[in-house]
């Protein structure tokens, strides 16, 4: 917030993603923390080095992190940005946090104990989601930074009622606390733009799988993921 608050250079990285000394600050607050904290458990982070799939392969757990979501929206300076932080077990993500800075906003999951939101100086609440029947009428979020004509395709088979936009892991949470309904994600992403999402929208009691309906998997060899949805939609 400190980086936000002020002038900042930025960089563009090889895929032409932007990058901040924020997103740079945030990654070594973060890998050392968890390192000290927790020094048996593996950090793996967008802005760290990425070990061999022939050495995380064995990983039985690891923290996976984006320690600045969103420097599109940090950019444009919108508040839209957030601070993603998973637990992975075996290849699924079994414990999520996501921080919200510019609003002070914790969203938090973890499997078996529920999902919950702590807005700054107020107590904690825990988020739940029963499952909207098929047909019912939803409300769609959508990347405001990401546009993909698949994703109007992909809406169509739902009885869409409205629309909205947002940016970085907030979209999980807005589907997690109960602002939207179904958040499809068509194009290409990282495992660490979706893992503690997926912990805290599924302790929520949402859906979240590949297009297909097939599991969305981590530790993958390349740590690209294909597409997901999240979803408080039940299948056809």
């Amino acid at each position: 917030m400190a980086v936000y608050s002020r002038g900042f250079d930025v960089e563009y990285k090889e895929d032409s993603s932007p990058l901040t000394e924020a997103d740079k600050a945030s990654h070594r607050l973060i890998e050392e923390g968890l390192l000290a904290a927790f020094p048996g458990i593996p950090v793996i982070s967008e802005e760290g080095s990425l070990p061999p799939y022939s050495e995380r392969r064995a990983y039985k757990k690891f923290w996976l992190v984006d320690p600045l979501d969103g420097t599109k929206e940090f950019i444009k300076r919108n508040g839209e940005f957030t601070v993603n932080i998973a637990l992975i077990e075996g290849n699924a993500p079994v414990l999520g946090v996501i921080y919200v800075p510019a609003r002070g906003t914790l969203y938090y999951g973890q499997k078996g104990s529920g999902a919950f939101r702590k807005a700054r100086g107020e107590g904690a609440v825990r988020m739940e989601r029963p499952l909207l029947p098929f047909g019912s009428a939803v409300r769609a979020v959508v990347s405001r930074s990401h546009p993909s004509p698949g994703v109007e395709v992909f809406l169509k088979a739902y009885n869409v009622a409205s629309t909205v936009e947002a940016g970085s892991s907030l979209k999980f949470c807005l589907v997690a606390e109960g602002n939207a309904d179904i958040y499809p994600r068509l194009g290409p992403t990282w495992e660490w733009d979706s893992a503690a999402g997926h912990a805290i929208a599924e302790a929520a009691g949402c859906m979240v799988t590949m297009p297909d309906g097939s599991p969305l998997t981590y530790n993958k060899e390349s740590l690209k993921n294909p597409g997901f949805v999240v979803s408080a939609v039940a299948r056809a």
